[in-house]
């Protein structure tokens, strides 16, 4: 079935100085608005970002029977701009009318984490019945599995489990007995999610929004997880090691944040929720802040056993002394 165009846009890419005064002229045609895309410079690991360079203006036109009219008082409109100040030529481009949520979905397909784990969108069956599937919503503002850190975390905490469903985390041999979990920031939860379908008995997820806490209920509720397997909170290390919660020490810590905020983690007694024999998964870091994070978790008696890393990203594996 041939599609039916509703939409018009028009972009332009314009200097910081022009941008306002495009964007009030596409504005006067634009029912729905105007938007407006730069890119962002980040000058260290914390910073917030500052938008820099050529802005781009985006507006879209009803394909409607004004249309033709509508993009020729526009294209006007810009040329008496123009002759103020040059302007680049306006782009147009059809829209397709379509079921805008089903080609959204079309973009998130299956991802296979390690040997035993795939990250499933919430409204598919898994193409991989032998792997185990964490559901999980990609329209989320939160972690989703796309990104590296949380890949990197899935196939550390995936390594410290066997075959016949033991734990391998702490220095001594694999053990039947059943293992908790702190996740801290747990952001969409699949983190904590993971490890209880890999084995783990009982997982206490902590983030200091309150949204994060929102989403990773819905995203457990989504892999049938229940609320007292997944005990969630909001909080960090302090509320933690201040007992606000139903366990203070797991012999597995997930802390899946960023390079800066793990270093002052671990400041704040990071190494306090890890039980004796236990270990940590940091994930979170640049490869450049790698050496730093290791030797602050050395510092607090941790011994470094593995490092992976993806692109630019890495992630730490670290046991208890």
């Amino acid at each position: 079935m041939v599609k039916i165009t509703n939409w018009l846009e028009v972009s332009l890419t314009v200097n910081g100085e022009l941008a306002e005064a495009v964007a009030d002229v596409l504005a006067r045609f634009a029912p729905n608005g105007v938007m407006t895309e730069q890119a962002v410079n980040f000058t260290n690991d914390e910073d917030e970002g500052t938008p820099v360079g050529p802005i781009t203006v985006r507006a879209y036109l009803p394909a409607d029977e004004q249309l033709d009219e509508t993009r020729q008082k526009l294209e006007e409109s810009l040329y008496y701009l123009g002759m103020i100040q040059p302007l680049p030529a306006p782009a147009f481009t059809p829209i397709a009318d379509q079921n805008w949520m089903e080609a959204w979905k079309s973009h998130y397909q299956p991802i296979p984490i390690g040997k035993k784990l795939i990250i499933v969108p919430v409204w598919m069956d898994s193409p991989q019945p032998d792997r185990i599937a964490i559901k999980i919503d990609p329209g989320m503002a939160f972690g989703t599995g796309t990104h590296p850190t949380t890949q990197l975390c899935l196939e550390l905490l995936e390594t410290l489990t066997e075959d016949d469903g033991r734990w391998t985390v702490g220095l001594r041999s694999a053990v039947h007995d059943p293992r908790s979990v702190i996740d801290i920031g747990c952001g969409s939860g699949i983190l904590s999610v993971a490890a209880l379908k890999l084995g783990a008995q009982q997982a206490l997820g902590v983030d200091i929004d309150e949204a994060a806490i929102k989403n990773s209920r819905e995203n457990a509720d989504n892999n049938g997880v229940s609320s007292a397997a997944f005990l969630l909170g909001l909080g960090s290390v302090e509320e933690i090691k201040a007992g606000k919660f139903a366990f203070n020490q797991a012999p597995l810590v997930l802390a899946n944040i960023l390079a800066p905020v793990l270093i002052r983690l671990f400041e704040a007694g990071m190494t306090d929720l890890i039980a004796p024999g236990g270990a940590i998964i940091l994930s979170g870091i640049l490869d450049h802040q790698a050496d730093g994070v290791a030797a602050s978790a050395k510092k607090h008696g941790l011994a470094q056993v593995e490092q992976r890393q993806m692109g630019d990203w890495v992630a730490q594996l670290h046991r208890h002394n």
